[in-house]
């Protein structure tokens, strides 16, 4: 048997599709120290030279994976690892480390709630971090960064006192916080559980809970996953990082699973409750047919009796056979009554 192909189709393989104004019009360089910040967009961007200064910080970032060659030039230009071409250009990467010679690469899914099909998707995002510089890659376009970037040029914070394991830390930190704006959506959109009483356990009601399920599911495995990645960073020695901002982005990971676990059995416990209503109503309903059967039966038995027409029926000629009988059915009903009464089935 053959193995598939897991692998999509490589997007870099058409280098006819490289386009630099695009490319200049996707991406933006940020230089910084404790006395200056520089920005670098658009035109500006001639080359990219990231800086080997440690008291100097740089900060790349490019919307799109579609930029090969300008990959390419980036990372010769700048001597740094060729295994990292092959990393960066495949975009079809689980969560995860990889440790190099005089950096890391890291891979992970970023959540943002789509409004046009109410559901939470995900993009790929790249970092590339050494010693003096941060390099971020983001499959969609829209940034989740530009709070950080008003940070670096009003010098807000202490930001510019830090190296790039502070930078790498706070972009870890936006993605987190992608993750809980994305679950406070989901979490808020109304599906029904809110009102019990008023909730009908439909087909469609079903799908809305399972695509409920799915989703936070979906963000606990990818919180889980970069967790495990955040683990494989504490061991990175290649150079020297704080381990208290992985120990911090771990703890806010860990809240974040505990949160969904905690929505999750909320989610269960609502749903078991409700069909425990639904299964309560429907055995009162029974229980009320089973009561008018137990009266009706018995007279329904009579009038099938006396409502054949055999030649000889006794009671045919009898005077008062007609009155009789409703009485005899009148004394059934009432003690079926009387019955069913002091069993307390009512």
């Amino acid at each position: 048997m053959k193995r598939k192909n897991r692998r999509k189709v490589n997007p870099y393989s058409d280098k006819k599709t490289f386009n630099i104004e695009e490319f200049k019009a996707n991406s933006s360089l940020i230089t910084y120290s404790k006395e200056s910040c520089h920005l670098l967009k658009g035109e500006e961007l001639n080359e990219i030279s990231i800086t080997k200064d440690t008291s100097v910080i740089s900060w790349l970032n490019i919307y799109g994976f579609q930029h090969s060659q300008a990959v390419r030039k980036i990372i010769a230009d700048n001597n740094m690892d060729e295994f990292l071409i092959n990393l960066v250009i495949d975009n079809n990467h689980r969560n995860k480390v990889i440790e190099l010679d005089d950096c890391f690469f890291l891979t992970l899914k970023s959540p943002y709630y789509s409004a046009e099909s109410n559901e939470t998707k995900f993009e790929q995002m790249v970092f590339i971090v050494g010693e003096t510089y941060v390099w971020s890659i983001q499959e969609v376009e829209g940034d989740h960064f530009q709070h950080l970037r008003e940070r670096i040029e009003k010098n807000l914070g202490v930001i510019r006192k830090k190296g790039a394991d502070y930078l790498f830390y706070l972009l870890m930190e936006a993605i987190i916080d992608n993750y809980y704006i994305a679950y406070d959506k989901l979490t808020k959109a109304n599906i029904g559980l809110d009102n019990l009483n008023e909730t009908k356990p439909t087909p469609e009601f079903a799908i809305k809970v399972e695509n409920k399920k799915r989703q936070l599911n979906q963000i606990k495995r990818m919180t889980i996953s970069i967790k495990d990645a955040i683990n494989q960073l504490e061991n990175i020695d290649c150079f020297d990082f704080d381990i208290k901002y992985f120990i911090e982005i771990k703890e806010q990971i860990g809240l974040m699973g505990d949160e969904i676990d905690f929505n999750l059995s909320q989610l269960e416990s609502s749903l078991n409750l409700m069909f425990s209503i639904q299964n309560h109503r429907l055995n009162e309903v029974m229980k009320t047919l089973t009561i008018f059967s137990v009266i009706f039966i018995p007279l329904t038995f009579l009038a099938g009796i006396y409502g054949m027409n055999f030649k000889n029926m006794p009671e045919l000629h009898t005077e008062y056979g007609y009155f009789i009988l409703l009485g005899v059915m009148v004394l059934i009903s009432l003690v079926s009554i009387f019955f069913i009464n002091r069993k307390k089935w009512f």
